[in-house]
């Protein structure tokens, strides 16, 4: 990565910037070592003024800029909701066997994103597979993968793809891993 000018504090870096508490952060994932679901983890996860880098509309051409080493971190577009998040987690180890479902969804390696976006290129899905991503996207808490055609969004395309043409995944539990992994958050739902 080339440093193409510093000017008042802000680095850009061809044709992407960044601040310098966005280069600092881009400096510490690596040093996150809080157990996911946990209340540290939350406490950092959560804190969006200081220590996340992911944001509402973020795409995947700028997650393309990410050290592969990096995590994106942090909620979109709602504040994190402390329940929510723990049984978030909770419910992923289901498929803690699956590389390519994150253990945590507000704390995704860029490695894996870069790994995901390749998949929502390359894979191409029978009419028969499509019909079944359709029915996932109609099933989904957020209507898709997210709520909106950002990174995740492309990511988790990505993902349902490989799911679908590799571990045979039905719409039902393309579905469920999509709600899972929102990363949206908020509540995400209510108890009755």
């Amino acid at each position: 990565m080339t440093v193409i000018a510093l000017i008042s504090g802000i680095i850009i870096v061809k044709g992407f910037e960044f601040t310098q508490t966005q280069k600092a952060l881009r400096e510490f994932p690596s040093k996150f070592a809080f157990a996911a679901g946990g209340k540290e983890a939350f406490d950092f996860l959560a804190n969006t003024k200081s220590s996340t880098n992911s944001y509402c509309g973020l795409q995947s051409a700028s997650i393309d800029n990410f050290l592969d080493e990096d995590f994106i971190q942090g909620s979109c577009c709602s504040a994190m909701d402390f329940h929510r998040y723990q049984e978030q987690v909770e419910e992923l180890k289901k498929y803690s066997d699956i590389s390519q479902i994150p253990e945590d969804p507000y704390n995704i390696p860029v490695h894996l994103a870069k790994e995901l976006f390749d998949y929502q290129k390359s894979i191409a899905l029978t009419t028969e597979q499509q019909a079944d991503y359709e029915k996932a996207m109609e099933m989904s808490e957020e209507g898709g993968p997210c709520c909106c055609r950002c990174w995740r969004w492309t990511a988790f395309e990505g993902q349902a793809k490989y799911l679908i043409t590799e571990k045979n995944f039905t719409a039902e539990q393309i579905a469920e891993v999509w709600n899972m992994e929102d990363g949206c958050g908020g509540s995400g739902h209510t108890h009755a």
